[in-house]
């Protein structure tokens, strides 16, 4: 991307981080859904308006103010009066790997909230943006700071009001014809849209990744004995891993999925599971026996297709975790 992207998107997303079901129904992450590139490896969702209204989401959302962004971003923002913050409800982040003689991956970050289309176009004109035309709708190409391109180019369209789709050029203009032919069901996908159910459906942030399509040798590169080198064995034979976190008052409910369609590795995994989690304990059971009593509470299931463990991270570990990073600071 470019110099006028967000800085903040790593925070928006989250994604990667933590991290809709058709029974998500009225959120607005739904509208975004359908613009998701059919051969996405890998979306997440941040359902911001929701983050807002508990404790938790507000304080992580207090965390943004303390993100840098360079000076022609923020310029950007306080001439198009844009409070990513408080404008933005529903963040939807998709992509794929890069293939073939590709020198980057595919990305894709769409933003539904309240947009003054008028002032985003004109300040991105002013910092250079080129406009481009499609009969789906207008694009900018985003100007970089250098005038080599070792990459795609960054691009952003201020589609409507409530929608601003950004990433890639390709990207974007592939977006603003999905929409403009009406979107396509994301639960129709042939891998990630049929794992929608795994998700929560008050889940505020969640993802999905069909590991499938990321180049097998990243997964083969990293190494390690025992217990965590049985994990990463076994992790290797998961095809699609589904991730969330909901936001509960100040305590965050986490889950992790793994489909497998091998029994006998399930169950590796699974195994694998719990003996990582009991190294964990006793790793910290001097320093944070808080932990260990938490950690003691996740549980670690599995069914005919997919292991899963969830738990949470209680409204004082979590304040505690924050304590100590304030003393370091």
């Amino acid at each position: 991307m470019n110099a006028l992207r967000f800085r903040l998107l790593p925070g928006l997303v989250l994604a990667a981080a933590l991290s809709a079901a058709p029974a998500l129904a009225g959120r607005a992450s739904d509208d975004l859904l359908p613009l998701v590139p059919p051969d996405a490896a890998a979306v997440a969702v941040v359902n911001w308006s929701e983050l807002r209204g508990t404790a938790l989401g507000a304080k992580l959302l207090s965390e943004t103010d303390k993100m840098t962004v360079d000076g022609d971003a923020a310029r950007f923002m306080a001439e198009a009066r844009l409070d990513p913050k408080e404008d933005v409800d529903a963040i939807v982040a998709a992509g794929s790997p890069r293939t073939g003689d590709q020198t980057e991956g595919s990305v894709l970050v769409l933003f539904a909230g309240r947009f003054d289309t008028g002032r985003l176009s004109e300040a991105m004109a002013n910092r250079g943006g080129i406009r481009q035309s499609t009969p789906a709708g207008d694009y900018y190409l985003v100007p970089e700071k250098s005038e080599s391109h070792h990459g795609k180019p960054g691009a952003v369209a201020f589609a409507s009001s409530r929608l601003v789709i950004a990433g890639d050029a390709a990207s974007v203009a592939a977006a603003l014809a999905r929409r403009k032919a009406g979107g396509a069901s994301f639960e129709a996908r042939a891998v990630l849209g049929k794992n929608t159910s795994r998700i929560s459906t008050d889940a505020s942030a969640w993802a999905l990744i069909d590991l499938q399509k990321f180049p097998a040798s990243r997964r083969e590169n990293v190494t390690a004995s025992g217990e965590a080198g049985q994990l990463l064995g076994a992790m290797k034979q998961v095809s699609v891993v589904a991730l969330q976190a909901s936001v509960r008052g100040d305590a965050l409910d986490l889950a992790a999925a793994g489909v497998v369609d091998n029994a006998e590795t399930r169950q590796l995994l699974e195994d694998s599971l719990r003996g990582v989690v009991a190294m964990w304990r006793l790793a910290v059971q001097d320093k944070n026996p808080e932990a260990v009593t938490m950690l003691r509470r996740f549980k670690i299931s599995s069914d005919n297709q997919a292991v899963t463990i969830q738990g949470t991270l209680t409204g004082d570990y979590l304040r505690s975790i924050a304590d100590k990073r304030a003393q370091k600071l």
